[in-house]
């Protein structure tokens, strides 16, 4: 569809008044146009206005199988017509059925119940209820607590926010839902110890989980919630070891290991999921973004067959669920999106083309400002520093000045969508889909090499 200089305008002035976009800043937009996307197409999305631009975060690490593809939208369009909507409460339909068992067939271990939501967040949600009510149901209803790490994100809804490890995300919701306790990520590059290697870093970041579950009593403590790449923050992938040692640990107190895995399962990291990837088996993995490849919304909790156990016994019920969880168009296109995962061999894609990516990417390694490149598959972070020698991180207001006042735009208008994230140290995250090849990375690396340089002489 094509827009006039007047439709724009009046979508403008409409969305101003109207819309109420996520995690923005409003006030933001009193003296600047809203960008509005209208079209995508593979690996690129393009603005009312006719520009075009490589999407380098597949839409917000969604897109795997690229925009623009037709049989996931007629899959949809196929199944409304036959069942538009029926609810999963105390009944199921085909797609439900089939889409958990399929699954359950890539999940690790013995992982084989699906809880369908319709998001992340909701599927965090779920896996802390669970936990909770499956410590009540046996015998020891003191275990509620959850540890997970500093700077992560897990969700906005009151119980994945508390689980949440950003300070700034969470404080103008306080109180929130208590017992979260919070130990160290994986940023090697900001190891505590210089001296360490990685190994030995990831050994003491995963006992300082240990510590937490004593500090608290292992009595009171039921889950301990890790992405296997940790989002915010800028990508920190597990040190050598280091999930081998949590799953030890959570073994030894009878805590159970939730893999969030909302952005890193489905071929973010070249497997069904990231717990593959990393060879451990949790008690739960939470996921959802990449099931559909966004082209209808889906979530999911996946339990093992032991969680589900006191489940299935006489008159209880998990007394929780969501009117659109498992929903019959979303089932149907996330068959059809993983019929292309299997067709196109799209992990195996990612697990071929992973190290150019890096590769490219670390070229940027020669720019004063560009401190570390780190991440796995095609989900990869670059933090920026003040100083490389020292690695000295820029202050608040530096912060506020680099990435909001003038990366973020310049990067768009350079023709990159991407995220320049300050949750932590400043980065710059790079998650296109999955589909993407040597010639958009190289894309990639050209447009924030020119970005990047000019940010240099403004400092």
């Amino acid at each position: 569809m094509t827009y006039s200089d007047e439709d724009i305008a009046r979508l403008q002035k409409a969305g101003k008044r109207h819309l109420w976009m996520h995690f923005s800043r409003h006030g933001s937009y009193a003296d600047h146009d809203i960008p509005i996307i209208t079209k995508g197409d593979g690996m690129y999305v393009w603005d009312a206005n006719g520009k075009k631009y490589l999407d380098g975060l597949a839409g917000l690490f969604v897109v795997q199988a690229g925009h623009g593809r037709e049989e996931l939208a007629e899959a949809a369009a196929k199944q409304a017509k036959e069942l538009a909507f029926f609810p999963i409460w105390t009944f199921a339909h085909p797609n439900a059925i089939e889409l958990a068992e399929r699954i359950a067939s890539y999940a690790p271990g013995d992982l084989n119940r699906v809880f369908f939501t319709t998001g992340g967040g909701e599927a965090v949600e779920t896996a802390w209820k669970a936990a909770k009510q499956y410590f009540k149901l046996t015998g020891k209803p003191a275990k509620t607590k959850v540890i997970s790490r500093q700077i992560a994100y897990h969700g906005t809804t009151h119980g994945a926010l508390s689980i949440t490890g950003i300070p700034g995300l969470k404080k103008p919701y306080e109180p929130l839902v208590p017992s979260t306790i919070h130990v160290p990520n994986t940023n090697f590059y900001r190891a505590p110890d210089p001296t360490m290697d990685e190994t030995a870093f990831g050994r003491w970041a995963a006992d300082e989980i240990e510590r937490a579950i004593l500090a608290e009593g292992a009595d009171t403590v039921c889950a301990v919630f890790l992405e296997p790449v940790q989002n915010a923050g800028g990508c920190f992938p597990p040190p050598p070891g280091y999930f081998q040692r949590v799953r030890e640990i959570c073994d030894r107190h009878e805590v159970l290991l939730v893999s969030d895995e909302v952005i890193c399962a489905f071929g973010r990291l070249g497997d069904m999921f990231g717990a593959n990837r990393y060879g451990y088996v949790p008690d739960m993995i939470t996921c959802a973004k990449g099931l559909t490849s966004g082209y209808s919304p889906l979530g999911a909790m996946i339990a093992s067959d032991r969680m589900m156990e006191p489940f299935l016994e006489g008159t209880t019920s998990f007394v929780h669920g969501y009117t659109f969880g498992g929903h019959p168009v979303s089932t149907a296109v996330a068959m059809a999106n993983l019929d292309i995962f299997e067709r196109e061999k799209i992990n195996e894609h990612v697990r071929d083309t992973e190290g150019a990516f890096r590769g490219t990417l670390e070229k940027l390694l020669d720019l004063d400002i560009v401190g570390d490149v780190r991440g796995d598959g095609f989900f990869y972070g670059i933090e920026l520093v003040k100083d490389k020698a020292t690695k000295e991180s820029f202050d608040d207001a530096e912060s506020e000045k680099l990435l909001r006042g003038f990366l973020s735009k310049a990067l768009f208008d350079g023709g990159l969508y991407c995220r320049a994230d300050d949750r932590g140290d400043p980065v710059i995250q790079l998650s296109p889909p999955l589909i993407a090849d040597q010639s958009h990375f190289d894309e990639i690396e050209q447009i924030l090499r020119s970005v990047l340089t000019e940010a240099q002489g403004l400092l």
